[in-house]
């Protein structure tokens, strides 16, 4: 059997696909992605926009916010998020941004980030990230579109 190239590209995206919807009920659970139960896998939100980096949060700073814990790794990075949890809260509840420009939802990396315009946005993996960036404005343009109606259906 021989596959052409334009078969081939069509099934590995369609595969490609799958792999990123298939997380839908392995972790999502309810309008903020968890893992664990804890939003976005227990890496602290804030540290994102302080440190510029992914840091891991730890219990001892932690916070119930519109259902979900949330970990920081420090007492002054839970204080910022519970004085503007929307401030620092990522995109489309935590889920991955480039599944949202296709109205659908996926787990995170903690490592897959960008904060474009003061707001987070996670990625299902850093492969999922360079395409993601390949075009932010438009793919932002699409998944907010999307977002309202993924989000009353979780």
């Amino acid at each position: 059997m021989t596959i052409s190239r334009r078969h081939f590209v069509a099934g590995s995206l369609a595969f490609t696909g799958l792999a990123i919807s298939g997380h839908r009920s392995a972790e999502a659970r309810g309008v903020f992605f968890e893992a664990r139960g804890k939003a976005i896998r227990g890496y602290d939100t804030v540290a994102y926009f302080k440190a510029g980096k992914p840091v891991k949060g730890r219990n001892q700073f932690q916070t119930d916010w519109n259902g979900t814990t949330w970990l920081f790794s420090s007492e002054e990075n839970l204080q910022a998020f519970k004085s503007s949890p929307n401030r620092f809260a990522p995109q489309y509840g935590g889920y991955c941004a480039w599944a949202m420009v296709n109205g659908d939802i996926a787990s995170i990396v903690p490592e897959a980030w960008d904060i474009v315009d003061g707001k987070l946005y996670l990625n299902f993996s850093l492969g999922v990230r360079r395409r993601w960036r390949r075009d932010i404005p438009r793919h932002i343009r699409l998944a907010d579109g999307r977002w309202p109606r993924v989000r009353q259906s979780l």
